[in-house]
């Protein structure tokens, strides 16, 4: 849904013209314009304001939860349509051609696709993030390379989903690769790196290791095994081996070299440690097969949330110290939407947020009509195979008629179930 909305006779006037040019969608609602703001907001995809941009941004600006879900705003202030918040150039140009005046758009990357992944992976960047957006946004054709599987939020047309481990493609001038593993062969120009934070790095030592030895052999797993160090998530060690100064000391030196002071340090007892199998064991004094591997496996399964985890790089061995990682394996997400017995006026905003966020939206023609205003560019709509699609890692909304779809057993992915309407049967 598209609100339009203006203050005093002209503006409504002028309101009501250009909602005619927008669609079905849109809608100039009666009365003041705050209260009937905050009534269609968690229904809106897009809300038109003609309004000075101070006015509009003081109106919208309590509203705002989540910039993944919240609508697109536009406020048409003197001879511009200005685009503020939500992505929403493509809708301040429309509005634009349609009044004769000048759009104002926000800068390449903002509000992008691209944007939204960084987001949605709390991940590192590395290249021109910004030109590449505006490729996205200028239609271009843009290849994304995704071997790991991560989550992708909707993604236009002209970008090309690739699970290759190489971002190149002879059509596309830019190209985006989705790794948390350094790219082998020379740096490519045109070519943006998102590093999401997927690893857990397990440290083992003897008393009184130097922090260089640490250091050293944290180089290691980038120099040897091939991993970004950018994708470290999380340290992780045995709950006596906390109070070695050499450990505390380098991975303190870590964050400030790799600008992060958020990165934790996990500690386990022995007797968890011990019984997590891992692929290089060995007959250690204190019975644990390995500290690295399996405190990195440990603090993995943590973060997970009972998730799949892997180990990313077998241990590593230096002076008086042992380190190795482990990934947690991307998930996929399904939000299964009951459209319930009310009208669209009575759906809840958590119900359309899932919406908006997902990627693919499964469901019946019936059902997929009453929501597909709120879908946002390039979100794929299919018939069925819900769970599939949100064990292969894709962010899915299954939406169904009464108090929604049911899933038999349990998947690998997220299930969230949202009530659709708040009048329930």
């Amino acid at each position: 849904m598209i609100g339009v909305f203006a203050a005093g006779e002209r503006g409504r006037r002028a309101a009501v013209e250009l909602a005619g040019f927008l669609g079905p969608d849109a809608v100039v609602p009666d009365g003041p314009v705050g209260p009937a703001l905050r009534a269609l907001w968690p229904r809106l995809g897009s809300a038109v304001f003609f309004l000075g941009t101070e006015a509009t941004v003081r109106l919208v600006a309590p509203l705002l939860r989540d910039e993944r879900a919240d609508p697109g705003v536009v406020c048409v202030d003197g001879g511009f349509a200005v685009s503020l918040l939500g992505g929403a150039d493509a809708v301040a140009e429309r509005v634009a051609d349609v009044l004769g005046v000048q759009a104002v758009t926000t800068s390449a990357s903002a509000g992008s696709p691209l944007d939204e992944l960084v987001e949605l992976l709390d991940a590192t960047v590395e290249g021109d993030l910004a030109a590449c957006g505006e490729a996205v946004r200028l239609g271009e054709p843009v290849l994304l390379a995704n071997p790991l599987g991560f989550p992708l939020p909707a993604l236009p047309d002209n970008v090309v989903v690739a699970r290759g481990e190489r971002a190149s493609h002879g059509g596309a001038e830019w190209s985006v690769l989705v790794d948390d593993r350094v790219p082998k062969g020379p740096a490519e120009d045109h070519v943006v790196r998102v590093v999401p934070r997927t690893l857990v790095v397990g440290v083992g030592s003897g008393t009184g290791v130097s922090a260089a030895a640490v250091s050293a052999a944290l180089a290691q797993l980038a120099e040897r095994r091939g991993l970004d160090l950018r994708a470290i998530r999380a340290f992780a060690t045995l709950d006596r081996k906390v109070a070695e100064q050499g450990i505390a000391d380098a991975l303190e030196d870590w964050g400030f070299w790799h600008d992060s002071t958020t990165v934790p340090l996990l500690a386990y007892p022995g007797e968890e440690l011990a019984v997590i199998p891992v692929p290089n064991p060995a007959e250690l004094a204190i019975g644990i097969p390995s500290v690295a591997e399996a405190a990195a496996l440990r603090g993995a399964m943590e973060l997970s949330g009972g998730g799949r985890v892997e180990i990313a790089a077998e241990k590593v061995k230096g002076a008086g110290v042992t380190v190795a990682a482990a990934r947690v394996l991307p998930r996929g997400r399904l939000a299964l939407v009951g459209l319930g017995p009310g009208d669209a006026d009575e759906r809840t905003p958590r119900a359309e947020a899932e919406l908006r966020r997902a990627s693919v939206v499964v469901g019946s023609a019936e059902c997929v009509a009453q929501v597909r205003h709120l879908l946002r560019p390039g979100t794929r709509v299919v018939a069925d195979g819900a769970v599939r699609l949100a064990e292969d890692g894709a962010a899915v909304a299954f939406v169904e008629a009464g108090a929604g779809p049911e899933v038999a057993g349990p998947i690998r992915a997220d299930v969230i179930r949202v009530t659709g309407v708040t009048r329930q049967l």
